[in-house]
């Protein structure tokens, strides 16, 4: 089977039932996808597959054919998406553990909705569980993002 991971094509032979999160880091190298709960359940390992957010322990290589998957590592080697600038302008990391997701999804909203409504955020972001709390500091980074107002109470 072969898909296209960041830009590059790949060719996979393995169990098709195995989950696009261990092609990813074991097979590929690529860490910065994370496994959280191998549920569906936290959204630590949020990647994009044909440019929509899919968690990638429960997405199946034997569903990958032909398809289009960008991680982390594939959204700006330097860090420079507005997304990823965002983040460390707002300072939204501590153990850091869901931010690869969490950028990831928001990536995915910004580019579908490029000024999202609050609505809109909450929508994309729900079920991206951040074991710190930092929600008030990934929503005004999205909004930062998107050049949208900041709010007072979130800075």
């Amino acid at each position: 089977m072969r898909l296209t991971v960041n830009g590059s094509s790949r060719e996979y032979t393995g169990d098709p039932n195995q989950p696009l999160l261990w092609f990813l880091r074991d097979e590929l190298g690529m860490t910065g996808t994370k496994f959280g709960c191998g549920v569906s359940a936290c959204g630590a390992c949020t990647v994009h597959v044909d440019g929509a957010p899919v968690t990638s322990c429960v997405t199946t290589m034997g569903t990958l054919e032909g398809r289009t998957v960008l991680t982390i590592e594939g959204l700006d080697a330097n860090g420079q998406h507005a997304v990823q600038r965002a983040w460390t302008e707002q300072n939204v990391p501590q153990c850091g553990y869901c931010q690869s997701g969490q950028i990831m999804a928001a990536a995915a909203l910004l580019k579908a909705k490029p000024q999202p409504t609050e609505q809109d955020i909450d929508n994309a972001m729900t079920g991206i569980i951040c074991r710190c709390g930092t929600y008030p500091r990934i929503r005004e980074a999205i909004r930062r993002a998107a050049g949208l107002p900041t709010t007072a109470a979130e800075r």
